[in-house]
């Protein structure tokens, strides 16, 4: 399990924290069992939110940051591999005073999570993995990724959220919950284009994550939206069966963001793994 631990400005006000030659910007809430919690593409760190306020209420400390390229933090042109990430992460989480945490991810987040497990394992003592593609990329994709990673680069993030509203989150939750259609779409368009094409490009490279599910040692929580077509929930149940000791949570009337279309139920589950997994600890 791991320590309690305290933020050192006991609040949730911004931080920025200069690690690895770049400025990363983060919250950092609550005290007690840490949590770190990795946005997915292209969002930013707001996108856990209704986590945030959930989690730091009920005895865990939350760390969220905003990944190189992302919100707040330093845009760096090129390729950001997956790596990249998690290692600004790990440096983010020594800065932090947080030496061993559990890891919540979201798409690209949960990718970010696996790679930070694969570096560096006794840091990570519980997953969380939503809507979380273990694979490689197919050639095919590989060129998609890379043409649209261009085509940001010349228009933009505008006609990309527009295009993509729809799918990250359903359709019927766009209509019915327009506060939260309107954050999703924010998110998107404000993302800067430089470094979600930089991201777009690492993901291209990225490695098959599914060997390493075998080898994962700490208690997993796979979550996926029941109406989720990016990430299927046929692929959470596949996933389940090659990791060891791993837990199962369909969203019923969730796509791809089942944290901001379903908060009240990502958080029950979420909570639930980690209460059920302390008190296992503690036997």
């Amino acid at each position: 399990m791991a320590p309690l631990t305290t933020n050192a400005a006991g609040s949730d006000r911004p931080n920025t924290a200069p690690v690895r030659g770049i400025n990363v910007g983060y919250s950092d809430r609550g005290t007690g069992y840490p949590l770190l919690m990795i946005h997915g593409h292209p969002f930013d760190r707001t996108m856990w939110t209704p986590q945030t306020e959930f989690m730091s209420a009920h005895g865990y400390r939350v760390i969220a940051p905003d990944l190189r390229g992302y919100g707040t933090s330093t845009v760096v042109p090129g390729t950001t591999t997956l790596e990249v990430f998690a290692r600004d992460l790990a440096a983010l989480l020594d800065h932090a005073g947080a030496d061993t945490v559990g890891v919540v991810g979201l798409s690209m987040g949960g990718q970010v999570a696996l790679e930070l497990y694969r570096l560096f394992p006794d840091r990570v003592d519980s997953l969380v993995l939503a809507a979380t593609d273990p694979h490689p990329e197919a050639e095919r994709r590989r060129l998609e990724r890379r043409r649209l990673a261009a085509l940001l680069r010349a228009e933009g993030m505008a006609g990309y959220a527009d295009r993509m509203l729809v799918g990250m989150m359903s359709a019927d939750n766009v209509r019915r919950s327009p506060d939260t259609a309107r954050h999703v779409h924010t998110m998107m368009r404000g993302t800067d284009p430089e470094g979600a094409a930089a991201a777009l490009l690492g993901r291209a490279l990225r490695p098959d994550y599914v060997p390493l599910l075998k080898r994962v040692s700490c208690p997993t929580l796979l979550v996926a939206g029941q109406h989720d077509t990016l990430t299927s929930p046929g692929l959470t149940e596949a996933m389940h069966v090659l990791v060891p000791d791993s837990v199962v949570e369909i969203i019923e009337g969730a796509a791809h963001l089942p944290n901001l279309e379903r908060p009240q139920a990502f958080n029950r589950a979420v909570h639930r793994f980690l209460r059920d997994r302390t008190c296992s600890s503690e036997r």
